[in-house]
């Protein structure tokens, strides 16, 4: 049965097709028990926030440099992403609070790494599913769904 293709109009009045609703409404209760209580509201929260803090470019870039460079200085940062030390300090301020980076001070100069191995996995993982050949059109949009 194929799916319904209900019409939708965005902001700019063009039309889209939605092939991705249910034409009939049914659960599969053994599953939903199963997982109920699995992901608690707390944990979605903090992903998000993590989630939230990196996608701005520039924290994004800063989180991909730090994983190459392993750790880097404020003003090196600033360098590296054309920021002002102001701008750069303020990102990398958040990161830490959000834990995705983690600072330690040697004299009068503020050093940057990433939290752990986790960020790190992630930062990777995200830029090798990027990557990849068939996640990609020839314009480079994405082409899974």
């Amino acid at each position: 049965m194929a799916a319904r293709k209900i019409m939708k109009s965005d902001e700019n009045g063009l039309d889209h097709v939605k092939d991705d609703v249910c034409e009939i409404v049914c659960y599969d209760t053994e599953k939903i028990n199963s997982l109920k209580g699995r992901v608690e509201d707390n944990e979605v929260q903090g992903m998000a926030q993590m989630f939230k803090a990196l996608s701005d470019p520039t924290r994004m870039k800063m989180a991909c440099l730090l994983d190459e460079g392993e750790e880097l200085c404020v003003c090196d940062m600033a360098i590296l992403t054309g920021q002002s030390i102001a701008t750069a300090s303020h990102h990398l301020r958040l990161m830490k609070s959000l834990g995705i980076a983690k600072s330690r001070k040697e004299g009068k100069n503020v050093f940057y790494t990433l939290n752990d191995h986790h960020i790190s996995t992630l930062i990777r993982m995200t830029l090798e599913h990027l990557r990849e050949e068939h996640c990609h059109d020839d314009t480079g949009h994405s082409t899974t769904n």
